[in-house]
């Protein structure tokens, strides 16, 4: 992919990040003698261009760009979270639905689970989704056009987010790159995040999977996070979902762990 140009500004604030390490959006404002959200437009920027990396408050400098595993490293890793997490999840929807997927291994995992649902509507970005409930005729699979992303097999870009929001799903299913401490939802590129947010604005019941693994993960883009889904399905309860916040009392009352009842 190729590196977006950036401003002289941008450029100094990179400079500065590097050498002065994590700095806060207001520190940054005052530098500048701008407003505090002409800052964050300029940090989203950099963070997309993955010269920067988002921390609450402020920035931190990438050393290297963060990118993630190849997708057939991913698949296999944490298989058996994985397979856990796609039954609980098959068992939640019924056959006749219509479910929204996103990209990533855990919601392939789980249409994999759905393999003998009937009569569905699939929507999804996700090649791997649509082979594997392409095996039941009775299935109808949404796509959208553009160019397939390599070797992910998943499309991305302003078409994706389109097509999301021209359907309303009884489910949106979506996976994350990984879940900062105070529970914001990062992923590894801005159309990423963008595809999964059009997911959760277009559904009736929006559904996290995620293994404990990503829980603390890193990656430059952010949006979204643990308050936003309806249901939450893992493999396991981490630290944060165990002892939440008060304000993240709530989140708890949507955790599913795989294989178990509600807690």
């Amino acid at each position: 992919m190729n590196m977006p140009s950036i401003t002289p500004r941008q450029q100094e604030i990179v400079d500065l990040v590097r050498v002065n390490g994590f700095t806060p959006v207001e520190k940054l404002a005052e530098h500048f003698a701008v407003t505090p959200q002409t800052i964050r437009r300029d940090v989203n920027g950099l963070c997309d261009a993955n010269l920067l990396r988002r921390k609450h408050g402020g920035a931190e400098y990438v050393d290297s760009p963060a990118v993630n595993l190849p997708y057939g490293s991913r698949r296999i890793s944490n298989l058996a979270a994985k397979q856990a997490i796609g039954a609980y999840v098959a068992s939640q929807i019924p056959n006749h639905a219509s479910v929204a997927f996103g990209i990533g291994t855990t919601p392939e995992f789980v249409a994999r689970a759905m393999v003998n649902h009937e009569d569905l509507t699939i929507v999804t970005n996700n090649v791997n989704v649509a082979v594997a409930l392409s095996a039941n005729p009775s299935n109808r699979i949404v796509m959208p056009g553009g160019v397939m992303r390599l070797p992910d097999l998943d499309f991305l870009g302003p078409q994706v987010e389109e097509m999301y929001r021209s359907y309303r799903v009884d489910f949106g299913v979506f996976g994350v790159g990984g879940i900062e401490p105070d529970g914001t939802f990062v992923d590894f590129d801005r159309t990423e995040v963008l595809a999964r947010m059009a997911i959760l604005e277009s559904c009736r019941l929006s559904v996290l999977v995620a293994d404990s693994s990503k829980f603390g993960r890193l990656a430059p883009a952010s949006g979204g996070g643990l308050a936003d889904p309806d249901m939450i399905v893992l493999d396991s309860l981490p630290d944060l979902a165990a002892h939440p916040r008060p304000a993240e009392a709530a989140i708890a009352d949507k955790i599913r762990i795989a294989g178990e009842i509600a807690i």
